[in-house]
């Protein structure tokens, strides 16, 4: 590189103009941010019109499309009364912690950060779930005149999903670092990142409430609808005779779409807030700490040029087979990756000058579609380990629910592994061995590089859920057997595309779960240290340390039970209803009358609300808890021990309800007897075990390892000034 060039790229990294010769305040590139999400969410409202500018159908489809849509606002309406108040309790507290010490326990302006967070993230579940009910029976309709329209309009609809996400949290981000900056003027890098930092838990409270929530409501209407439909009275999936169809595909939108959409903005502002919070340890001493905090917003931005351009690289042909339509998709993830990468590397030389830190961004970026390989691997029915789960069948539902367990169980090893690799790798090429810090850097820059894509990752996922829905209406409007045929193809891919974005999103939560643990133990010490006290001994022989680890565990493992639990109790009360409409309503079965549907979708709302509540405060009341007891060294052990046992136990329950999920839809294609065989009931109740696997605790898991962190964040000065007044009274 030539002197000239070199200059200019110092002159970045120290916040210097040479053409002026003054100094510029580094601070203002972080405008960037705005413009970031403004590309993104202009271009989440291109793809609304593009979507809206379809025709909804036949009258038929527009009024089941209707009834969808109602149930879902009418679902998300009661979710969020219900969460508000839960939300004010909370912010009372946290002024309390605030002004009651007058910033000594926690920061003034978290209580308000809190509140900007939730309603970001309700944001971008509530703006995915309105386009997804809209673009369903567009996708059906569209889906009628080629299989190529069909994947474009479900696509777009992904597309507003992804794009809303990233587009808000960039938003989020960039105004509160503005405020802190240049309004109430936080001048110090670190003191502003540990701020940043805890802005995160608003958006992991409200992703925990619309995941567990959702994935209740969705999974409890499916898991009543098969068992009583399919297994009981032999009537095919989506049959408009089935009273709990409506509250099946009302589930799709409140659960896959905006229950996911708060669980991934989550997971992209943690992801670059906990690098806010380890940049400047590390690099505010060489004078670079603004820039360590910029790195991971132009990643993001990047991110997200570079997914609108692999956004119009998906397109398909018709008559295409399911590794054909996967491979459309794949042209744009990848591409949009590759573009990110390369343009990573001038970026980092620029900022930091430290090409390791390259390293670990690719890491990320690789480490995801690593993940994502995998979990396609063991899901999708186009390879040998769900069509040998097939086959299981033959042998009735007891060895097929067997052989799926194991699969699951088998499938956790490539994620950890990548996971593993990538945390070394990034640790040792940021500079670790060299200063610490350095390498805690490159694992949190890590998993920034792996979501910096989310705008195109989580569109093919968003797509998924449409799919579905399209395929409903198909069957209950009485579409012509080709344009099913479509439709199922269109959801059969969207099955896999979703299980990858749950290991994608596991994945990423992983390393962002690490960062979050070290900024609790930098936070933690700060505290420790103005109060006197000596810095936390962390060894696993710390009797407190090695209790938290326990603990964690545990924590993962009654977190599942109670989410578990609640789609048992909500699906229980939806086959006793459909049921009784069976045997009471006459000529159901005949097509003579219409069931009464809206009756499943109060019993799936009225279920997921109440049940919701305490798997939710588990996750916020444990880890102040263990921290009044045990202290900070038991926090930083419950963290260890919930991230690794959580980590393991959700991509074992993702990818076992995928493999369930797609080895019946391997039988509905016509292998092993196809429909109405005896195989195909039992891999009917295989799926049905899988369902509140993969759609509720396991996606949950993910959420639960983030905000344990974010928590004890945020409580970490009343965990101090509790265990001081311990130690006082002792």
């Amino acid at each position: 590189m030539n002197r000239h060039a070199g200059g200019i790229f110092y002159g970045f990294r120290r916040g210097y103009s040479k053409k002026k010769g003054d100094l510029i305040h580094m601070e203002t590139y972080f405008a960037v941010g705005f413009l970031g999400a403004l590309v993104a969410l202009v271009f989440a409202q291109s793809r609304r019109s593009a979507v809206m500018s379809n025709s909804e159908g036949t009258d038929r489809m527009k009024k089941i499309a209707s009834a969808i849509r109602q149930g879902a606002d009418a679902y998300l309406k009661q979710q969020y009364s219900t969460v508000a108040k839960i939300f004010a309790i909370v912010f009372i507290i946290l002024v309390i912690m605030a002004f009651g010490t007058n910033g000594a326990m926690l920061s003034k302006f978290t209580p308000f950060a809190f509140l900007t967070g939730g309603i970001f993230s309700m944001l971008a579940g509530y703006i995915g779930m309105k386009i997804s009910t809209q673009a369903n029976s567009r996708t059906a309709n569209a889906a009628s005149e080629s299989l190529n329209k069909g994947l474009r309009v479900a696509f777009a609809s992904g597309s507003v999903m992804g794009f809303t996400v990233v587009g808000l949290g960039m938003l989020d981000i960039s105004m509160w670092f503005f405020l802190l900056r240049f309004v109430f003027g936080v001048n110090d890098p670190l003191a502003l990142g540990n701020i940043m930092v805890m802005n995160g838990m608003g958006a992991s409270f409200m992703a925990l409430f619309a995941r567990v929530g959702g994935g209740i409501y969705t999974k409890a209407a499916d898991v009543g609808a098969d068992l009583v439909g399919k297994v009981e009275a032999g009537i095919p999936e989506d049959d408009p005779r089935n009273p709990a169809t409506i509250a099946d595909n009302v589930g799709d939108n409140v659960g896959d779409v905006a229950g996911m959409g708060a669980d991934l903005y989550e997971s992209y502002v943690g992801s670059i807030l906990a690098t806010f919070a380890l940049g400047p340890l590390a690099y505010a001493g060489k004078g670079l700490g603004w820039q360590s905090m910029l790195l991971p917003v132009c990643l993001a931005v990047t991110g997200i040029l570079c997914s609108v351009i692999g956004s119009f690289l998906v397109k398909t042909e018709e008559n295409t087979d399911q590794k054909s339509l996967l491979g459309s998709l794949r042209k744009g993830t990848y591409t949009a990756a590759v573009l990110a990468a390369i343009v990573a590397a001038p970026l980092t030389y620029m900022l930091l000058g430290n090409m390791g830190v390259y390293v670990a961004i690719l890491c990320g970026l690789i480490g995801g579609t690593a993940i994502g390989y995998f979990t396609e691997y063991y899901t999708s029915d186009t390879y040998k380990p769900t069509q040998d789960l097939s086959a299981s069948s033959q042998s009735g539902a007891g060895p097929l629910i067997i052989g799926g367990l194991s699969l699951g169980m088998k499938s956790t090893m490539p994620s950890i592994l990548i996971v593993a690799a990538a945390v070394i790798i990034s640790f040792i090429a940021a500079g670790g061995y060299t200063d610490y810090n350095m390498g805690l850097y490159g694992i949190g820059i890590s998993a920034v590089g792996m979501l910096s894509t989310l705008g195109i990752t989580l569109a093919t996922d968003a797509y998924g859920p449409v799919a579905d829905n399209a395929g409903g209406i198909a069957e209950m409007a009485g579409l012509p057997e080709e344009v099913r045929d479509r439709t199922d193809a269109l959801d059969s891919l969207g099955n896999t595309t979703a299980a990858t974005g749950k290991g994608f999103a596991i994945g990423s939560a992983s390393l962002t779960a690490l960062a979050l643990l070290v900024s609790y133990v930098s936070i933690a010490d700060t505290k420790l240290a103005a109060a006197g006290r000596d810095a936390m001994s962390l060894a696993l022989t710390n009797p407190t340390v090695l209790v938290g680890l326990f603990i964690g565990a545990m924590l993962t493992f009654v977190f599942a039970s109670y989410t578990m639990s609640a789609v048992q109790t909500s699906a229980q009360s939806i086959v006793k209803e459909v049921r009784r409409q069976f045997h009471e309503i006459a000529g159901i079965m005949e097509g003579k009358a219409d069931p009464e549907y809206a009756k499943c979708v109060a019993i799936c709302t009225k279920g997921a609300l109440h049940e919701m509540i305490v798997p939710a405060l588990l996750a916020i009341i444990v880890p102040i808890c263990t921290g009044l007891v045990l202290g900070c060294e038991g926090v930083v052990g419950l963290l260890g021990g919930v991230s690794v046992t959580g980590f393991a136990m959700a991509v074992f329950m993702s990818n076992a309800g995928g493999a369930w999920d797609n080895a019946k839809k391997y039988i509905e294609k016509g292998n092993f007897g196809g429909k109405g065989s005896e195989n195909h009931k039992a891999a009917v109740v295989g799926d049905t075990v899988g369902d509140p696997f993969k759609d509720t605790a396991g996606p949950s898991l993910n959420i639960l390892i983030k905000l344990c962190s974010t928590i004890s964040i945020v409580f970490s000065g009343l965990i101090v000034t509790a265990n001081l007044a311990q130690m006082f009274m002792h």
